[in-house]
């Protein structure tokens, strides 16, 4: 093991790149490390795969180097133990030519790419500035995050409409106390991550978050999941099983789809919320749990109690703290912003440089109503960046335009540019202000953030051309 450091003539601004070389070929090795001094470089080098494994539990590189074929530990599981200890440092591959569709089972398990011996040195530095680049990329975007987060999220919660605004000024205020609560919002808007958020920022974090879907399961099932079970309870019951409040103790239980729970059900929840205590199914022993409640439905509750289906002194209990969540179509503003998120969340799942989307599809996602929400938006969007072959997004990626509602060819955009082509600025200004309060259906605050524009500016606009 040596280590080979490059100070001289680094700008001191630059800090120079950590790069493990693993290579039972020491006078390989050693060139390799010499050859990577050229690109700013500090190579660490280990003789054996034993060795180089050894390392990467120590400490932390940006780059790692390996050799596919050694003993012991080979290639493979270098690979493995790099993304295990730090997802984002590169690793590249140096093999023999008869072992290339190993080198290309390791791409596809997250290797950056490979390279054959005998290594062509310059060939090793263009690569090593190529990942150098990824992984500036990389941490960039969780920077970007980062910031994201601490402007506009409340821990995962993106967003910065009014509404957004107002839901994570008031998750702050809820977060931190032990209230029950109810969590109100269509399909699809984000109730899970909401809850999921509160615990996250509550005293509780580091205890269980438990979440059960009530709408999913029978009666006896549901019961048995909540509460568990003694053994031989009922037919199948062949052990003993610990139910979801128990698993949640200390921590938080989320009830999705709370509305959907049947009658008697809710008599047992109600009696455990009173009591915070809980019976197994079979079992008249009582167990103390100490777990908060945060439930969500996209049922109109006050309905549900009005026809009798579900019960009044429940719905009061369970909304100790009420938490509604506007659909995607009411804060449309937030969806280049959302857009953004998933593409850097996904860009990085699957291994792919996705810059941005272009202007248009960017307008055609905000013109859309997204009758499902966050959960829609969010899976278009995985499914562009799966499909895209450069790095922008375009209409070209839209597996199925149909699911959006909106015809690529009705938008006022696609044949802008030839129409405007010997129009005054003042005209293509009026144009683009008038088709952006068109695509947000005349919300001035959606409009002003569609074009980059201020709401004053914006007014100032609409003023100066007489824009109805």
């Amino acid at each position: 093991m040596g280590n080979i450091n490059l100070d001289e003539g680094l700008p001191a601004e630059v800090e120079p790149l950590r790069v493990l070389v693993v290579d039972d070929d020491q006078p390989h090795a050693q060139a390799v490390a010499e050859s990577l001094l050229r690109v700013q470089c500090e190579c660490t080098i280990a003789t054996s795969g034993v060795e180089g494994a050894q390392l990467i539990d120590e400490q932390d590189f940006d780059i790692v180097l390996t050799d596919l074929v050694m003993n012991e530990i080979d290639g493979f599981e270098i690979l493995r133990r790099s993304k295990q200890q730090q997802p984002e440092t590169e690793v590249i591959l140096i093999t023999g030519h008869g072992s290339i569709d190993s080198a290309v089972t390791a791409m596809q398990q997250g290797a950056l790419t490979y390279l054959t011996k005998p290594l062509d040195l310059a060939e090793l530095r263009t690569v090593v500035q190529k990942a150098s680049r990824s992984l500036q990329l990389t941490r960039s975007n969780l920077e970007l995050k980062r910031r994201l987060d601490e402007k506009f999220g409340f821990k995962g919660v993106v967003g910065s409409s009014p509404q957004m605004d107002r839901l994570i000024s008031t998750l702050r205020q809820i977060a931190p106390t032990s209230a029950t609560v109810l969590i109100q919002g269509e399909s699809g808007t984000g109730k899970e991550l909401v809850a999921q958020a509160i615990h996250n920022n509550s005293d509780r974090k580091n205890k269980p978050f438990v979440a059960l879907n009530c709408a999913a399961l029978s009666e006896s099932i549901l019961e048995s999941e909540l509460f568990g079970h003694t053994k031989g309870a009922f037919t199948g019951a062949v052990s003993e099983r610990k139910g979801r409040f128990e698993y949640a103790n200390g921590g938080t239980l989320f009830l999705d789809e709370v509305g959907d729970m049947p009658m008697p059900t809710q008599i047992k929840l109600l009696r455990v919320i009173e009591s915070r205590e809980i019976m197994r199914v079979g079992s008249n022993e009582p167990v103390k749990v100490n777990v908060r409640l945060i439930s969500a439905t996209n049922a109109d509750l006050e309905e549900a109690v009005a026809s009798g289906s579900f019960r009044k002194d429940l719905y009061y209990r369970l909304k100790v703290m009420t938490i509604n969540i506007p659909p995607l179509r009411e804060r449309r503003m937030d969806i280049p912003l959302l857009c953004d998120h998933f593409i850097r969340e996904f860009s990085q799942l699957h291994n792919k440089q996705i810059e941005s989307l272009d202007s248009e599809m960017r307008k055609l996602l905000m013109s859309a109503d997204w009758p499902g929400n966050v959960r829609q938006l969010k899976n278009i969007i995985e499914s562009m960046v799966v499909i895209d072959t450069d790095t922008i997004l375009d209409h070209n990626d839209l597996p199925n335009p149909e699911e959006l509602g909106v015809k690529l060819e009705e938008l006022p955009s696609s044949a802008t540019p030839s129409a405007l082509v010997g129009k005054s600025l003042d005209e293509v200004e009026k144009y683009f202000i008038a088709e952006a309060l068109q695509l947000t259906k005349g919300n001035r605050e959606e409009a002003s953030h569609l074009l980059g524009i201020g709401e004053r500016t914006l007014y100032r606009k609409i003023k100066q051309y007489q824009i109805n």
